[in-house]
C-alpha cells in the first residue's frame, strides 16, 4: 500500500515519476482565466485564519458541505469561522474520489506544510496550526502568489470595470506577477435581462457617449476595449448557457436593442439575433488586437431560486447542461473565417459530450498565424477532476495536438488554489508517461522535455504572448 499522497502521488509509472520531477514541477505557472480579486491583491491584506483563506467565496466546499446535511449557518451563514471549518472538516472524511480531497490536502500540503489528513479527529490541531504559521508568517495574496511560483494571471472583469486596481498593480514595482485584465462582456449580451437598460445607460455615463442606438453601443464598447488594452488585456472570456446564432442584420440587431431600451419584451430569437450580431462585432475586435477568445460553453446556472435567492448568485447552484453547441460553434467560427477575422479561441465545454465536437473541429479552422490557434480549453469546472483531464487530453490527442495544448487554469476565487496546477501536471505525467511506458511513444528526453514543459507553461506564454 502506497503512502498517503507521496511525493509520487497519481504518478503510476518510472517515466511519469521522472518527467515530473524533472520538468513539470519546475515551471511557472499561467493562470489564463480565474475570478481572484485584484482589488484583493492590490490591498494585499493579511488573512486572520484559514477560513478566510479557504472557505471564504469557494462554491466547490460549500456544495460539498450541503451535500453531507450541513446547515448553511456553517457555510455561508453567521457561524464563527473556526464552526465552518470544523463543519467542513466533518464531511470531508466522505468525499473520497473527488478532487476537493486531493486538493484539500495539497493545499495543506504545501503552504502549511501539514501531511496529517483533515478529519473531525484532527480538526483543531491543523487549525491551530495553520493559524500559527498564519499568524507568524506572511500569506497575504501577493506572497500566496509568488510562493505559487505564478508567472501570470488574467482575472476576469466586467467590461465595464473602472481597471483601478490593475493600473495601481501596475504601478508597483516591487510586485513582479504579471496580474492582467481579461474582459468579460456578458452583461452587454444579455439583452433579455431586466438591468441591460441600465447597464446600458452606466455605459453611456462612463463613456460619454449618447447611446441611442446599436451603431453608438459599437461604439461605447470600442472606447471600453482600450481601456482593457491600456491595461494589458490578452483575452476576451464569454460564457452561454447556450452558444448562440442566428444572423441577422444591422438594422434588425439596432431593432431589437431599441426595443430592449424601452423595456420591451425580448424573444428569443431577437436575443440570439442580437447577441449573434454583437459576437461577431467583438470577436473581429479581438482579432484585430491579437486577443484570444475564451467561450466557456454549457452551465446552467442558479437553478435552486429559493436557496440563489437567500445567499446570492455564484454560490454554488449551477450544473452541467446538455444543449446541442456543434452547428452553432461551428457556424460562428466559419463566419469569422470567410473575412479572415477568426481569433485565437479557445472552446471550452461543461459537458464531456462535446468533447469530440470540439476536438474535431478544431482542425477545422487553424492556419499558420499560431500552433494550435483554436484550442481545447481544459477540462473545466465540473470536469477539473482526473477523470475528466485525461479524457479531454486524450480527446485532444485523438484528434489533435496534445503537445500543443495551452493547459491547464483554475477558474478560482481562491489565493490557496494553486496546487490544481500540480494536480494536473501530475495526470498530465501520468497519461503520457503510461504511453511511453507501452512503446507507443519513443524515450527522447528532447522531445519528451518540450512536450512536458510546452504543456505546463511555455505554449501558453508564447500563445498568450505574455
Amino acid at each position: 500500500m502506497k503512502k498517503f499522497m507521496s511525493e509520487n502521488f497519481m504518478l503510476d509509472n518510472e517515466v511519469a515519476v521522472e518527467l515530473y520531477h524533472t520538468y513539470a514541477v519546475h515551471q511557472q505557472i499561467i493562470d489564463y482565466h480565474c475570478h481572484l480579486s485584484v482589488r484583493e491583491i492590490y490591498e494585499n491584506k493579511q488573512p486572520q485564519n484559514i477560513t478566510q483563506l479557504w472557505l471564504y467565496g469557494d462554491h466547490y466546499k460549500w456544495r460539498l458541505m450541503r451535500s453531507n446535511g450541513i446547515s448553511e449557518f456553517f457555510i455561508t451563514g453567521n457561524a464563527s469561522d473556526y464552526e465552518k471549518f470544523e463543519a467542513y472538516a466533518q464531511a470531508l472524511p466522505y468525499a473520497i474520489g473527488n478532487p476537493l480531497y486531493h486538493w484539500t490536502h495539497l493545499e495543506l500540503q504545501r503552504y502549511f506544510s501539514i501531511d496529517t489528513w483533515l478529519s473531525p479527529k484532527t480538526t483543531k490541531k491543523i487549525w491551530d496550526s495553520c493559524n500559527d504559521k498564519i499568524e507568524k508568517g506572511d500569506y497575504s495574496p501577493r506572497k500566496l502568489l509568488e510562493t505559487s511560483n505564478i508567472y501570470a494571471l488574467c482575472t476576469t472583469e466586467d467590461l465595464m470595470d473602472t481597471l483601478e486596481y490593475h493600473k495601481l498593480l501596475d504601478q508597483d514595482e516591487s510586485f513582479t506577477v504579471k496580474v492582467l485584465p481579461a474582459m468579460r462582456p456578458d452583461k452587454l449580451l444579455n439583452i433579455e435581462s431586466d438591468d441591460f437598460s441600465m447597464y446600458i445607460k452606466n455605459m453611456s455615463e462612463i463613456t460619454d457617449v449618447e447611446i441611442r442606438n446599436y451603431q453608438d453601443l459599437k461604439k461605447a464598447v470600442l472606447i471600453r476595449i482600450e481601456e482593457f488594452v491600456q491595461c494589458g488585456c490578452i483575452a476576451s472570456d464569454h460564457g452561454f448557457e447556450k452558444m448562440p446564432y442566428r444572423r441577422s442584420t444591422e438594422e434588425e440587431a439596432n431593432a431589437i436593442f431599441v426595443k430592449a431600451m424601452n423595456g420591451q419584451s425580448i424573444s428569443e430569437e431577437d436575443s440570439e439575433k442580437y447577441k449573434t450580431m454583437l459576437m461577431l462585432f467583438l470577436a473581429k475586435e479581438y482579432h484585430r488586437l491579437g486577443w484570444a477568445m475564451e467561450l466557456h460553453i454549457g452551465p446552467i446556472r442558479s437553478r435552486n431560486t429559493r436557496m440563489v435567492e437567500m445567499v446570492g448568485e455564484s454560490s454554488g447552484f449551477d450544473s452541467i447542461g446538455d444543449h446541442s453547441m456543434a452547428i452553432a460553434v461551428s457556424s460562428f467560427l466559419n463566419d469569422l473565417e470567410m473575412t479572415v477575422q477568426l481569433p485565437k479561441t479557445i472552446l471550452f465545454s461543461i459537458n464531456d459530450k462535446d468533447n469530440g465536437v470540439i476536438a474535431t473541429m478544431l482542425g477545422n479552422f487553424q492556419d499558420d498565424k499560431y500552433p494550435s490557434k483554436i484550442q481545447f480549453g481544459s477540462a473545466w469546472w465540473f470536469q477539473d477532476h482526473r477523470d475528466g483531464m485525461e479524457k479531454q487530453m486524450r480527446d485532444l490527442a485523438n484528434a489533435g495536438l496534445l503537445g500543443r495544448f495551452i493547459g491547464m487554469l483554475t477558474d478560482s476565487r481562491s489565493f490557496l488554489s494553486y496546487p490544481r496546477h500540480e494536480y494536473f501536471r501530475r495526470i498530465f505525467c501520468n497519461l503520457i508517461g503510461s504511453w511511453i511506458e507501452n512503446g507507443e511513444y519513443p524515450y527522447d528526453l528532447e522531445a519528451i522535455e518540450m512536450l512536458v514543459t510546452g504543456v505546463c507553461f511555455k505554449n501558453a506564454k508564447e500563445y498568450f504572448g505574455i
